[in-house]
């Protein structure tokens, strides 16, 4: 097992610097959103490739597959023809003559490292062997449909929104983003706790907890919520929509 774990840990430091050396290229550091998606994609593959696949495995496999490539085509859509991403440009300026420095350390190898984090439970279904399907498999995939339904939903309706409103200090309220202020990164999260309570079972399973752990932690309270909502400090109409709607879990809106 560990070195599977190490050798995907080599797969991914690779994969994130190729990356890197794209952003030098484009000037662009957005481009990891882009390459996050992507870089899931990747350890299934390498994973299905390298390792004798079961249908358990093969499952896992297609639906990270499913959720990373919908997630970067959503990104790619969203940043094509705009300026780089305010967080990215917001570095770009603070960090000055060390920015290629700490972009490769801050930006690209701690995304690495997260990737490797979160990936633990697609590393422990590739080497699983003899695997039933059991009703962890059930109700983790109904748990990871709900998930891809809002990430994938909130986006769809953020997108048609940001598209047809006559003003650009409006906020969305509509739709999902009724019940919560972040309906994609909520679906997210259940993406993940999904896929981990379908390998719980299995051999080393329950050490993979740490998988949904991680990306609940960084979403609500490091490089999700807190930082976007950071933006609309002083944006009187957000903060209204912010006392009524509930952050993160869906709720009905407080009257």
């Amino acid at each position: 097992m560990l070195a599977t774990i190490f050798q995907i840990g080599l797969f991914i430091c690779s994969y994130v610097s190729v990356w890197f050396i794209i952003s030098l290229l484009i000037k662009r550091n957005d481009i990891a959103d882009i390459a996050w998606g992507l870089g899931f994609v990747a350890i299934a593959i390498f994973l299905f490739i390298t390792q004798t696949s079961t249908l358990q495995s093969t499952i896992v496999y297609i639906l990270t597959i499913i959720w990373g490539i919908r997630l970067a085509i959503h990104i790619g859509v969203r940043s094509k023809d705009k300026p780089e991403d305010f967080r990215y440009k917001k570095w770009r300026d603070e960090w000055g003559k060390y920015f290629v420095l700490r972009s490769y350390l801050q930006v690209y190898l701690l995304q690495g490292f997260f990737m490797w984090i979160i990936s633990v439970p697609i590393i422990v279904v590739s080497m699983a062997q003899n695997q039933a399907i059991s009703p962890f498999v059930l109700a983790g995939s109904i748990i990871w449909l709900i998930g891809f339904a809002f990430e994938s939903i909130g986006d769809y309706q953020l997108m048609l929104f940001i598209k047809q409103r006559q003003n650009k200090s409006d906020i969305m309220q509509t739709g999902l983003w009724k019940y919560t202020r972040h309906p994609n990164y909520f679906g997210e999260v259940l993406v993940w706790w999904g896929i981990f309570i379908m390998v719980l079972p299995l051999e080393y399973g329950i050490w993979t907890i740490i998988s949904p752990i991680t990306i609940s932690f960084l979403l609500l309270y490091v490089s999700g919520i807190p930082m976007l909502e950071a933006k609309y400090k002083d944006h009187q109409a957000f903060q209204d929509y912010k006392k009524r709607t509930s952050s993160f879990f869906p709720m009905l809106p407080k009257v």
